[in-house]
């Protein structure tokens, strides 16, 4: 049987890697693009934190007004008096 003759490794790896569009791009276009998704996120943030606000607010609304409504109160009572007495 014949050996197989196995290919030389190759020392330098990085240099057989093709270009990243983060290798052609220029620092300061780079740094404008981690600003912008950086604010991108923030806003994101605030806009999720006041979608939060907003279904809070309804809920405790929502709260308020089923406290006010005795049909609801007497429906959702616990019906156990005895340990009222």
């Amino acid at each position: 049987m014949a050996k197989k003759n196995k290919a030389p490794a190759r020392p330098a790896a990085a240099q057989d890697k093709p270009a990243t569009l983060k290798d052609l791009l220029s620092a300061d276009v780079l740094d404008k693009l981690k600003a912008q998704a950086n604010e991108m996120r923030e806003v994101e943030q605030q806009r999720q934190e006041q979608e939060r606000q907003k279904a809070e607010e309804a809920r405790k609304a929502e709260q308020k007004r089923k406290d006010n409504d005795f049909e609801y109160l007497l429906e959702n009572s616990k019906q156990d008096w005895k340990k009222y007495k």
